[in-house]
C-alpha cells in the first residue's frame, strides 16, 4: 500500500511591502509585535501592583535596546565570530558592504535568542538600579510577558524560512523552497507553539497564584521551559553554521545548558521565604 507523503510547500516573501525605498519585513514586524505585546502585558503589572508611571515610562527603551543590541551581538560572536570581528560596522550598523565599495540595507539578519536574553538581563539591571526597583521583581514581570514575544520571533524566523529542521517524513512537513524541495520539521513554528502555551500557564499562574510564588519564580519558570523545549528542539533543526557539525551538542544546545541551571535555582531556591508585594 503507497503512503502519500504529505508536506507545506513554503515560499513566502519575506518583504511585506516596500516604504520609500527600505523593504519592510515580516521579520522586522513581528519582532516589533512581540515588542509591543510584552510592553502591553508589563504595562498591566505595573498599573497591578501599583507602581508609578513614572518607573514604567523607561522600561521599554531599556528592554528594546537590551535585546536588541545583546541578540545581534550573540548572533555576531556565537556563531559567526570570524566574519563579523573583520566587519566590525555590520555587526553595528543593520547593512552590508558590497565588493565594489558600496553598500545595501539588510536589516539586522541575524539576532541570537541566548545573546537577546543576556542582553535584556544586563539592561535590566541598569534599569532597575536607575529606578531603585527590586532587580527580581522586575524580571519576575518580564518573565510573564517574554513567551509571547519569543512566540512572535519564532513565526518571524518562520517567514523567513531560516532555522529549518531536517528532513521527515511527519505529514507536516514544510518544504523551504529557497532552501531546497526536502519536507523538513517546521522547527520554528514548534518552537513557537511552544512558547505561546508557555505565555498562556504564565498568564494563568500570574492571575490566580501570584501572591503565593516567592519572587524570582515567574524568571526561573520562564529560563527553564524556553531553553529545556530549545536544548531538545534542536536535534530536529539544522545547525546554523558548518563548525557545529563536529560538536557532539550544537551551540544552541550548549548555549541552553546555563540558562536551565540558572532557572531551576531560581525556580526551586532562590528567595523561597519572600512575600510578594
Amino acid at each position: 500500500m503507497n503512503t502519500i507523503l504529505l508536506s507545506i510547500n513554503w515560499n513566502p516573501n519575506p518583504e511585506l511591502f516596500n516604504l520609500f525605498g527600505l523593504p519592510v519585513r515580516y521579520y522586522g514586524l513581528l519582532w516589533a509585535v512581540g515588542i509591543f505585546l510584552a510592553y502591553v502585558i508589563v504595562h498591566y503589572q505595573f498599573r497591578d501592583k501599583k507602581i508609578s508611571e513614572k518607573k514604567f515610562e523607561p522600561l521599554f527603551f531599556y528592554c528594546f535596546f537590551g535585546i536588541l543590541i545583546g541578540a545581534r551581538l550573540g548572533h555576531c560572536l556565537f556563531y559567526d565570530p570570524g566574519y563579523y570581528l573583520s566587519h566590525f560596522w555590520e555587526m553595528i550598523l543593520p547593512i552590508r558592504f558590497l565588493p565594489d565599495g558600496g553598500w545595501k540595507f539588510t536589516g539586522y539578519e541575524g539576532l541570537a535568542s541566548h545573546g537577546g536574553t543576556l542582553g535584556l538581563m544586563i539592561a535590566l539591571w541598569l534599569y532597575c538600579r536607575k529606578m531603585k526597583m527590586h532587580y527580581m521583581d522586575v524580571v519576575d514581570m518580564i518573565a510573564v510577558a517574554t513567551p509571547i514575544t519569543a512566540c512572535c520571533i519564532r513565526l518571524a524566523n518562520l517567514m523567513n524560512s531560516e532555522i529549518i529542521g531536517k528532513p521527515t517524513d511527519v505529514p507536516w512537513a514544510f518544504v523551504f523552497e529557497r532552501t531546497d524541495m526536502l519536507p523538513r520539521h517546521p522547527a520554528q513554528l514548534y518552537e513557537a507553539i511552544a512558547y505561546f502555551l508557555l505565555f498562556l500557564v504564565m498568564i494563568y499562574l500570574y492571575k490566580f497564584y501570584n501572591k503565593k510564588l516567592h519572587r524570582g519564580f515567574f524568571f526561573g519558570l520562564c529560563l527553564t521551559a524556553i531553553f529545556v523545549f530549545r536544548f531538545f528542539v534542536e536535534f530536529l533543526k539544522e545547525n546554523q553554521v558548518s563548525f557545529e557539525d563536529n560538536m557532539s551538542l550544537n551551540m544552541g544546545q550548549w548555549l541552553s545548558v546555563p540558562f536551565v541551571i540558572i532557572g531551576l535555582y531560581f525556580m526551586f531556591f532562590y528567595d523561597r521565604k519572600s512575600i510578594k508585594k
